[in-house]
């Protein structure tokens, strides 16, 4: 279902199922899916240090592993926020079925 699902995608379904997702939920993935994309924008080509973030030079053997590392950390955090909206899908599909 939401397995195969990158982390901006667990924030755009829990956006899009509200009122059903908690705002909690919600507001979880978006912590996750902002974090992921300011690893993002420093890991690319543009030069954020002005702007206090530290780049990844993912064009070194450090950087990618330094970038591969924290991408695994994401998806650890996701697991748990997989799973609840999982979980708040299901709750859905029950309470429309018995209708």
């Amino acid at each position: 279902m939401l397995v195969g699902f990158n982390h901006f995608d667990l924030f755009k379904w829990a956006y899009k199922m509200e009122p059903a997702t908690p705002s909690d939920l919600v507001a979880d993935c978006f912590e996750l899916a902002a974090d992921v994309r300011e690893l993002d924008m420093r890991a690319s080509p543009y030069d954020l240090a002005g702007l206090g973030y530290d780049p990844v030079p993912i064009e070194t053997p450090d950087g990618r592993a330094e970038y591969a590392r924290q991408q695994a950390a994401f998806a650890e955090r996701a697991r748990p926020l997989r799973e609840r909206l999982v979980f708040v899908c299901q709750s859905i599909l029950t309470v429309t079925s018995l209708r």
